[in-house]
This record gives C-alpha cells, sequence and structure tokens, in this order.
C-alpha cells in the first residue's frame, strides 16, 4: 500500500500553544472591558441582534473565507461565525463581497454587526475599526510563476510588476516598503481579488503578488507552478473587525467567544479541516497527479462514479490514486495487489474474485471503505468520520482504536481526527503499545496516507468544479501548463502487513 513520505506535521500543534499563550494576555486585557460594559451596554448591540433574531456578518467570497459547494455554504469565516450565532440562538445571514473595500463600507455604514474575512490587524486598520484577539495566523509571501523569472531573494532583486489588492494589508505594508525601495514597480487594482492575483501570475498577465499562506496553499493543489520567491511577514494575525463605537456589547461576547474557542480547542480543529493538510506541498507529485488526471483517470472514471454511491467518487478516486496510481496491475511486496490494494483475505470478504480487474477492485474497495465508516461510533462527525474511515483502511481498525484509547488518556478527544492523528506515531513506541490490544503498528503511515489522500480529494473536487477533468468522449484537452510536470517518480512508499485491506 501506497503511504506518502512518512513525514507528519506539528504545525498545527505548535501554532495551538502559540496561539493558547498570547491569548491568555489578550484576555486579560480585554477581560475588564467585557466586565463593565456588561450591565450598561447589554441592552444595546446585543440586544438588538437578539431581538430580530439574526446576526449580520460580512465577508469575502473566496476559498478561505466563504464560498458554495454543491452541499451548502462553507469557509473557515463562514463556520467560525455560524459557531457564534447558534450561541446566541440566532439566524446568521452573510453579506459576502468580492472587494474588500467594500466590506469596509458596510460595516462604516452599519449594514453588517462585524467582518469576519481574514482581516489582518494593521495600524492603520484600527484607526477605523476595532479587533478582537486574533484567531489565526498566517504568513504573507512574495509568488511569482517557477520557470518564468528568476526568484528574486528580497526587495532589491525584484524585476517585473508587482500588484496586489485595493485596501489590502499588502498595500499598507508595501508603502512602509517603497521608503526603502522606492524603485518597486508596484500597483494596486479593485477589479480582482488575491485568488485572482494568483490567477494572473499563472497566466503570466502579472509577474508578482502577495499571498497569505491560507489562499496560497489551497492554491496550488492546482497550480503548482505557484512558486514562493520569499516570505513577506510571518505569523501576521487575523481578526474579526467591529465598528468604532462606545457600544461594547456584542463586542465583548465576541471577545469571550473567539478567547473560549481557543481554549476549547475548537479553532485548532477548525484551521485543520481547511487548511492542516495543505501545509505539505511537493512539487513533482502535485504535477503528476494532475497529469494523471487528464491521461489515465478517464479510462476508470465511471467505474468511480458507479461505486461511488455512499462515497463521493473523487474521494474514491484519490484513494485509489493513493494506493496505486491508478494502475491495476500494481503490486506491494507484503502482496497487496490492484487498483485498491486489497490483501487476499479482504478481497474474498468484499466478494472480489480478481483483484487485479478494475472493476472488482473498485467494487471492493468501496464496499470496504464503507465498512470503516459503519463501523466506527455513531458519535464521529463529518469531515473527522472520513478521515478516520480513510485511517483504519490504512492501518486497520484496530489500531486506529488503539490510538484513540491513547488519545483519551492523554486528554485528547477521541472523536477528532486532529488529536488522534497526533498519537497514532505513539504505536510505534512500546512505551505506548504494550499496553494496547492491537500492539505495534507504523501509526505515522496512516498520518500520512489521510494527509495526502485529502490533498488528491481537494484537487479533484476544484478540477471537476471548473470543468478540466476530461470525461470518457470529452474533446476537452487538458490545460498544457498543468500537464507538463516531470516524469520522476513520487515518495510515495511502499507499506507492510500491519495493512488491514
Amino acid at each position: 500500500m501506497h503511504t506518502g513520505r512518512l513525514t507528519i506535521s506539528k504545525h498545527i500543534y505548535s501554532l495551538a500553544r502559540t496561539y493558547l499563550g498570547r491569548i491568555i494576555a489578550a484576555l486579560a486585557i480585554t477581560s475588564l472591558l467585557v466586565a463593565c460594559n456588561h450591565e450598561s451596554s447589554q441592552q444595546n448591540h446585543l440586544q438588538t441582534v437578539q431581538e430580530r433574531g439574526y446576526l449580520v456578518v460580512g465577508t469575502l467570497m473566496n476559498s478561505s473565507s466563504f464560498h458554495h459547494r454543491d452541499d451548502g455554504p462553507h469557509g473557515f469565516e463562514f463556520e467560525l461565525a455560524a459557531q457564534l450565532a447558534d450561541e446566541l440562538g440566532v439566524e446568521l445571514r452573510i453579506i459576502d463581497e468580492v472587494h474588500i473595500e467594500h466590506l469596509f463600507t458596510h460595516l462604516y455604514e452599519g449594514r453588517v454587526d462585524f467582518l469576519a474575512a481574514g482581516l489582518d490587524v494593521t495600524a492603520e486598520r484600527r484607526k477605523h475599526m476595532r479587533f478582537t484577539p486574533f484567531y489565526h495566523q498566517v504568513d504573507q509571501r512574495l509568488i511569482y510563476k517557477q520557470g518564468v523569472r528568476k526568484r528574486p531573494r528580497d526587495w532589491s532583486e525584484l524585476e517585473g510588476q508587482l500588484m496586489v489588492v485595493s485596501g489590502s494589508s499588502h498595500e499598507e505594508y508595501l508603502r512602509g516598503v517603497l521608503e526603502e525601495y522606492p524603485d518597486i514597480n508596484w500597483r494596486t487594482t479593485p477589479l480582482y481579488d488575491a485568488d485572482e492575483l494568483l490567477d494572473k501570475v499563472i497566466n503570466e498577465d502579472i509577474d508578482y503578488t502577495i499571498a497569505d499562506t491560507n489562499t496560497l496553499d489551497v492554491k496550488r493543489r492546482a497550480f503548482p507552478d505557484l512558486s514562493v520567491a520569499f516570505t513577506v511577514r510571518s505569523d501576521v494575525p487575523l481578526a474579526w473587525a467591529f465598528p468604532a463605537s462606545t457600544d461594547d456589547s456584542l463586542y465583548a461576547t465576541a471577545i469571550e467567544y473567539i478567547g473560549r474557542q481557543h481554549e476549547q480547542g475548537e479553532i485548532i480543529k477548525l484551521v485543520d479541516r481547511y487548511w492542516g493538510h495543505v501545509k505539505q506541498f511537493n512539487y513533482v507529485d502535485t504535477q503528476l497527479f494532475i497529469q494523471a488526471v487528464s491521461d489515465t483517470l478517464p479510462e476508470y472514471i465511471e467505474l468511480f462514479q458507479q461505486y461511488g454511491v455512499d462515497i463521493d467518487w473523487r474521494l474514491l478516486a484519490a484513494v485509489s490514486y493513493q494506493e496505486s496510481l491508478w494502475d491495476p496491475w500494481a503490486r506491494s511486496p507484503t502482496g497487496v495487489r490492484g487498483m485498491m490494494m486489497l490483501t487476499m483475505p479482504t478481497a474474498r470478504a468484499m466478494g472480489v474474485r480478481s483483484r487485479l480487474d478494475p472493476e472488482q477492485s473498485i467494487r471492493g474497495g468501496a464496499r470496504y471503505l464503507a465498512r470503516m465508516q459503519q463501523r466506527l461510533p455513531a458519535r464521529i462527525t463529518e469531515p473527522d468520520r472520513t478521515w478516520f474511515a480513510l485511517a483504519a483502511y490504512n492501518v486497520g481498525l484496530g489500531h486506529l482504536n488503539d490510538a484513540r484509547e491513547i488519545t483519551e488518556r492523554q486528554g485528547g478527544d477521541p472523536d477528532y481526527w486532529v488529536d488522534v492523528r497526533q498519537r497514532l506515531p505513539l504505536l510505534r513506541q512500546k512505551q505506548y503499545y504494550k499496553d494496547t490490544r492491537f500492539g505495534f503498528a507504523r501509526g505515522d503511515e496512516p498520518v500520512t496516507y489521510v494527509g495526502n489522500i485529502r490533498r488528491y480529494y481537494d484537487t479533484l473536487r476544484w478540477l471537476d468544479e471548473q470543468g478540466r477533468i476530461p470525461y470518457p468522449g470529452d474533446t476537452q484537452v487538458a490545460d498544457s501548463e498543468q500537464s507538463n510536470g516531470s516524469a520522476t517518480s513520487t515518495d510515495i512508499n511502499q507499506t507492510d502487513t500491519a495493512s488491514n485491506h
């Protein structure tokens, strides 16, 4: 079974410690504000929201903050604001914009209660609005297209045009940079958002832009030629913005809410859901995957759709690519074979007579993955339920449950993937596996396995939504720019007999 390079990112957990340390200081300062304004302001902004029955939040329409999918609205900011609305017992109403300056106008003119749009906390913005304690941090990086220009190492080596969004914190920052580097060729635009400027870099309409890592990491799954020249700013805080008003009732409530979400670990879980799996980026692997979507997937796409009934066919296809690179003749040294890399016992249990037959293998793999989902406790909800099922497909349900027990003993939540994936690698260590039912396992492998599949799935879903997956009989030709990846091998390795499928 293929599991990808055996590395585990500690970013989410170190970030969690950073959050908690800094949030304590922020809450100490704001606790006085909460106490002082509770009685005097409780009947103002907060009461207005509760009496009318809905909370109005302004946000940006993009992959990070808010967007629509087939199954409804999604986005980090949307989910975080929706939880606050639930706590207040009101409906959430979203006003979404593509231009950040329009959002500021909504706030100043009172059309929204606050802004939740991944906004940087800057000195200039503090003159016109108030911010909650930060809930997330990003890096900001200078981006160019690989192979088109020589990589600049700092501002002095910048040759070509740089474009950023009007009214963004990037514009504010660049005005400061100009004091030292006045010859930089740059301009702002109100016509495009940050995501669209990355498209313009890919299309070679502009040479550079500045992007936040939460936007960049997602975008590179489909456009691996987006390259980082250097980091412009690190650990930039993101927070909700409120109007500069003397009424602190809703503002104080939001401060308490953000602090509580940090303390309870809810923000870390949300960060992991949206960006935890895209931090690791492999240029060659991404190029090869996009090439395979064009060259190989069309031959099997109807089978994935046929048997992806209870499971999104794109997820099933992502599992198969991780397992076999969509090679029906794939074989590991341990004897697992075929498109879905099934063991002989699992193949027999799933009614598969020939593991080398693509249809039988895909059918059997879909059934087995569905069985893993069904055997998980009902209290585990999506998307964690899917990530647990994938881990069980890789390492076996027994070893997964061992890791969940260790998680609970250590004070983590055994029903959240972000907590359990931290403990799965402990199954390699005798001091931990000696007290488990199923013993030793290479628990780092399912962590990498699930992360790889999540990245492939995200890319497939995006390509499908953009109409860039060629279907049988479709004359569409894949974008040549996404089809010129190097033909080198990936870092995917074979697993041992710890695999249970």
